[in-house]
């Protein structure tokens, strides 16, 4: 029998594929969990995969990679996508694809499968991610060929042969969670007219009218733009994010709704619980208008947007996204301090920050005079800066 890695969540669309492989091509397949972080029973999910037919099943423990190569790169450039979603599926799937080649190696597969749909963002970076690294192996996505057509057809097909659905009908969301993030897809949420329903919907988080009604102020740590510690205490990348999700989620902070322009051309809307990975965008953001200057700053703009839309791509295995975060890497030597943010009801906000890298000086922007500002300098200044606006005026008033 062929052997094929199959990325494996336990989830409806990856149980679905674990028969239809045998069924489909006579498939022995490898089941390969790869630990983003997301919340699981780990021992369950591998029974699961076994009773569903699968000949062995792997669970690969990446969270520390995931955060120090993949979600710090992005929060250091601020990358976003569209200007709301901060990549927490787009971070991860590169990392996924990376493992499962290690595991086709190992274990001489043939081929590697994923449950990624025709329609999504997903199938493109998996497929891109295991081309990086095993141009030579098959890569096989069922939803790209198979004849069923919705994840009612994907219930139906396990009630048919015996096997548990491992989810509630009612509750059928394509949701995606890992360390950084929760994505909520589906149901209600397919027609943009319609307002989530949070309270069925968030796992992460509160809806933002049930979080308390005081609010509550944070502390965090950044050195070179990566954050280490939270309210004076240093902690790992894993523990701060998983610590600032709790804080942050229980204030309702980091729930985005947003309508997307996906890959593939289309547009599909989404809700994403993010609400460490929120406060950590809002402090570091905080701190680089302390430590950058204005020219760094601006270009860094254009930085963080083409790398969002890189990252979003699936294109993190590529020279450009490489030399995107290497100028990056550059503009965070400055980036250290201390950032205090308030959280109330869905909402975060400043409440000061300070660095030994701090390019305000207070001699200079004082209303008071200091001895490093010539008021009268200004007028000069001025002249030169609107020279084109004098020429011109001038030539205006000629004509």
């Amino acid at each position: 029998m062929k052997k094929v890695v199959l990325a494996y969540s336990g989830g409806l669309d990856t149980t679905v594929i674990i028969p239809w492989l045998k069924e489909n091509g006579g498939y022995e397949t490898i089941a390969v969990c790869v630990d983003v972080g997301q919340e699981a029973d780990w021992e369950a999910i591998k029974k699961r995969a076994l009773d569903t037919g699968a000949a062995k099943c792997f669970v690969a423990d990446v969270k520390k990679e995931y955060v120090e190569e993949y979600i710090w790169p992005a929060l250091k450039a601020g990358a976003l996508y569209e200007d709301k979603y901060l990549l927490g599926t787009s971070t991860a799937r590169p990392l996924i694809a990376k493992a499962l080649v290690e595991y086709a190696r190992r274990e001489g597969a043939a081929a590697i499968a994923h449950g990624a749909t025709g329609k999504g963002n997903d199938q493109v970076r998996f497929d891109l991610g295991v081309m990086a690294f095993a141009p030579d192996i098959e890569i096989i996505a069922p939803w790209r060929t198979w004849e069923l057509k919705s994840r009612e057809e994907e219930i139906a097909y396990l009630e048919k042969r015996g096997i548990p659905v491992p989810m509630k009908k009612d509750d059928s969301y394509s949701r995606d969670d890992n360390l950084w993030h929760i994505s909520h897809e589906g149901l209600e949420l397919e027609d943009p007219a319609n307002a989530p329903d949070l309270g069925h919907m968030l796992k992460m988080s509160v809806p933002p009218e049930k979080a308390p009604d005081e609010p509550e102020l944070v502390e965090i740590g950044f050195e070179k733009g990566i954050p280490v510690a939270v309210n004076g205490k240093n902690l790992d990348g894993v523990s701060l994010i998983k610590e600032l999700n709790r804080i942050g989620g229980a204030h309702g902070v980091g729930i985005t709704d947003l309508v997307e322009n996906r890959v593939v051309g289309m547009k599909s809307r989404g809700v994403y619980e993010t609400p460490g990975g929120s406060i950590l965008y809002y402090a570091h953001a905080e701190l680089e208008h302390l430590c950058l200057d204005r020219q760094t700053y601006a270009f860094k703009q254009i930085v963080r947007d083409k790398l969002g839309e890189v990252i979003y791509g699936g294109l993190w295995f590529t020279p450009l996204r490489e030399a995107l975060s290497a100028f990056v890497d550059v503009t965070q030597e400055r980036v250290s301090g201390t950032v205090k943010v308030k959280l109330y009801k869905g909402s975060i906000s400043s409440a000061g920050a300070s660095s030994p890298r701090s390019l305000y000086n207070a001699n200079i922007a004082s209303f008071t005079t200091g001895d490093l500002y010539n008021h009268a300098d200004a007028k000069g200044f001025i002249r030169l800066y609107g020279l084109p606006v004098l020429v011109r005026a001038l030539a205006d008033q000629k004509e």
